[in-house]
């Protein structure tokens, strides 16, 4: 069992990640950031993508369309109902292996004939359009054969991201108003519950994965399984309402029963929830927080000595 683990970690570590994960100022890169920032004994997995569909040119034209309806239905997802063809483009080489604009063009076209999208004109701009909402608290296991997730997930991901990185900024506007708390803990406290909030997107995301149609499922199976020790590490001390509540609703997309996050109300009620809960429950996170860098260090050192082994392979 340990040498079939570690030859599945030797394929992860040997697989490419997603293409544009380099460019300095994305999406993908603020959030590749965060992650080594908060947990970078797992840093390296949370960007993994692998569809062996793509890699044994099998269903191509099915993994296409369910990527095209991903990228769909995470625009849907943050009220954004409309998609033009250069969008769609643009969004598809941000999480997959790019390809021509021609082919994109040709599955949007199939999607509409399909019904599964319709057509709309507003001067020169052609928009593609869902024809009937996706539905709510539906089977991950159908929902998959439909719709790719990693493009939903990853928005999700990169919002928290952000929230993780303004934390002072969010801390100082809420001491204004409440004036209770150390500003320097709270931050603390806010970013380690963000952090976390990111590490169980990812945990959900990769469960979803491993009941794609297109995956290879050990490879997310052993996945969901390092990136679940990681959030173990940081929660299992931690009360059951924030694990239960706040880090549930928010770590899955409204599809799956989360929160849906989509006008600034929501993401301003969001905010004050993380506040509130990192003020109310202080002394548990700063215990937890302790822990988990004790138990941090131990996973990395675990990591270095997996990956001198693999070298000398």
């Amino acid at each position: 069992m340990l040498e079939k683990s570690g030859k599945i970690e030797n394929q992860i570590n040997r697989t490419p990640k997603f293409e544009n994960i380099e460019q300095p100022f994305s999406e993908l890169k603020v959030l590749d950031n965060v992650v080594r920032d908060f947990a970078p004994e797992v840093a390296h997995l949370c960007q993994f993508r692998e569809d062996e569909a793509e890699e044994q040119q099998i269903k191509t034209g099915q993994l296409h369309e369910n990527r095209i309806l991903g990228i769909f239905l995470k625009f849907y997802l943050d009220g954004r109902k409309k998609m033009t063809t250069g969008k769609v483009e643009e969004e598809y080489k941000r999480y997959f292996k790019d390809i021509a604009r021609s082919t994109i063009s040709t599955y949007l076209n199939m999607l509409k004939r399909e019904f599964t999208l319709y057509k709309e004109r507003d001067g020169r701009n052609v928009y593609y359009i869902f024809s009937e909402n996706p539905p709510n608290c539906f089977s991950s296991f159908w929902f998959n054969r439909i719709f790719c997730t990693v493009p939903a997930y990853f928005g999700r991901a990169s919002y928290f991201a952000n929230l993780y990185n303004n934390a002072k900024k969010f801390v100082e506007q809420y001491l204004k108003i409440s004036e209770i708390g150390n500003k320097d803990v709270l931050t603390m406290n806010f970013k380690f519950l963000t952090g976390l909030i990111i590490l169980k997107i990812f945990k959900n995301r990769i469960s979803k994965c491993i009941g794609c149609q297109f995956s290879k499922k050990s490879i997310y199976v052993r996945l969901e399984e390092l990136i679940d020790v990681a959030i173990k590490d940081r929660s299992d001390v931690l009360p059951g309402d924030i694990l239960d509540g706040l880090i549930q609703i928010c770590s899955e997309i409204p599809i799956f029963e989360g929160i849906s996050i989509n006008d600034n109300i929501v993401k301003e009620n969001i905010v004050n929830k993380i506040l509130k809960s990192a003020n109310i429950n202080e002394k548990d996170l700063e215990f937890q927080a302790m822990v988990s860098l004790r138990r941090q260090d131990l996973r990395l050192k675990q990591k270095n000595v997996l990956e001198e082994d693999q070298l000398l392979l």
